[in-house]
């Protein structure tokens, strides 16, 4: 198979001094965005009795999440936009932007009115929070990523962007803690009225701390590169369509194992609803505690393409026995270890796979190109992942749907890896 032509490394300026500042401001949005995924999932019959008229509860909690994958519609769209705006203006600039429309989606939901008390627009508005936060979040990545990854020292490049994956994991575990919170403390009328409202309110009260300290951050966009000419720096789609079949692997084991495997756990072997809880948690204790210690291991290996593929194999190679294992001895324990290692296997790969792509695109369109990498492979093969899997469940009957989901995922990330020519690193110690 022939790979793309090598990409020659991009010379850079000296880079800014990276401090713990820096770190929590550009973690801050990603974490903001899991942090509302978390609330809104865990919430989301609540909120489709509150705002969706239907003529069941099942049909109010299907458009209910119908509304909150409008968000990953929207992410395609903010990371081309924001992102071409970070390799233009900065990437200070479109953070600031960012957290900013984040904050202003989870505002709106938060204190939204219900449709019982202004009708038709009591969906809209939800509607138009997912948007908002969809948008912000599709250039999140891209402006973050590229930034952390561009400050300081190049030696510890992996490190720096292994807090985005850690920030996903801590705000997965504070988000279930104050929803398990609140559906403990508060009565099923207080929590209906106005509990879950609490969550969504709290993430707006991050706003304006991200948008301090985005304000206060020194840019990493090379001078060279701001404001000029988008004709001077050509985004290599053939690189893009590689990286995204590269991320996908990631994407769907996150979103099957993760969002999916719960509830068809329940249907299917009779596990009990805290294995939903137990398993969110699992993994958002595996990326907060493992990504730093994946980012300094990506930092040590000469070859991070082939610690990608390693991992990308032991997936598919694990995913099926997995699946055997549950099925055999259902219990919460196997479908929790389960969790923990095909995370864990995710979490090990993930900074090598981010610095290994923006390492192959200049710092005029980096931010873009990571973006739009990172939101198709998400709004594709992770929004939908649920979707996808649930039809493949009732078409075929098998328990093993869902693995075979996540098998041909980390097949095609293989290929991608295959397809992806990887920079020479710019230290020349790859």
């Amino acid at each position: 198979m022939h790979t793309l032509n090598r990409t020659a490394a991009v010379p850079v300026e000296a880079a800014p001094r990276v401090t713990r500042r820096t770190v929590v401001a550009a973690a801050l949005g990603n974490g903001l965005e899991f942090f509302d995924f978390t609330v809104y999932s865990f919430f989301a019959a609540l909120i489709g009795k509150l705002f969706f008229p239907a003529s069941s509860d099942v049909g109010a909690l299907m458009l209910s999440l119908a509304t909150f994958g409008v968000g990953f519609v929207a992410r395609p769209l903010g990371s081309v936009a924001i992102g071409a705006y970070a390799d233009r203006a900065g990437r200070k600039p479109a953070l600031v932007l960012t957290v900013a429309l984040m904050a202003l989606g989870t505002g709106i939901i938060g204190f939204a009115p219900t449709y019982a008390q202004i009708g038709i627009a009591a969906p809209l508005l939800i509607v138009i929070g997912r948007l908002l936060q969809g948008f912000s979040a599709g250039g999140e990545v891209g402006a973050a990523t590229t930034l952390l990854m561009e400050s300081g020292d190049a030696g510890r490049r992996g490190e720096r962007v292994s807090w985005q994956m850690a920030s996903q994991g801590g705000a997965t575990l504070v988000g279930a803690f104050v929803a398990l919170t609140l559906s403990r403390a508060l009565s099923p009328e207080a929590l209906h009225a106005w509990g879950w409202r609490v969550p969504f309110v709290l993430g707006l009260l991050i706003g304006p701390v991200g948008f301090y300290l985005r304000r206060h951050l020194d840019d990493t966009l090379p001078h060279a590169a701001a404001g000029a000419p988008r004709g001077r720096a050509r985004i290599p789609w053939r690189q893009v369509v590689a990286g995204t079949l590269l991320v996908i692997g990631g994407t769907s084991t996150t979103y099957t194992i993760v969002f999916f495997l719960p509830s068809f756990l329940t249907l299917t072997v009779g596990m009990p609803a805290s294995v939903s809880l137990l398993s969110g948690c699992a993994a958002g204790a595996v990326l907060l505690i493992g990504s730093p210690f994946a980012g300094r291991l990506a930092d040590r290996v000469r070859r991070r393409k082939r610690l990608v593929g390693v991992t990308c194999v032991a997936s598919a190679v694990l995913v099926l026995p997995a699946f055997y294992a549950m099925k055999m001895w259902p219990s919460v324990g196997t479908a929790v270890a389960v969790v923990i290692v095909l995370i864990g296997l995710m979490t090990l790969s993930s900074p090598a796979g981010f610095v290994m792509i923006l390492d192959a695109f200049r710092p005029e369109v980096r931010a873009m190109s990571l973006g739009m990498i990172y939101a198709l492979g998400v709004t594709i093969f992770g929004g939908f992942a649920q979707l996808i899997v649930g039809a493949m469940w009732r078409a075929t009957g098998s328990f093993y749907a869902p693995a075979w989901y996540v098998l041909g995922c980390s097949a095609a990330s293989l290929v991608g890896l295959a397809l992806f020519a990887e920079a020479s690193d710019v230290e020349g110690s790859r």
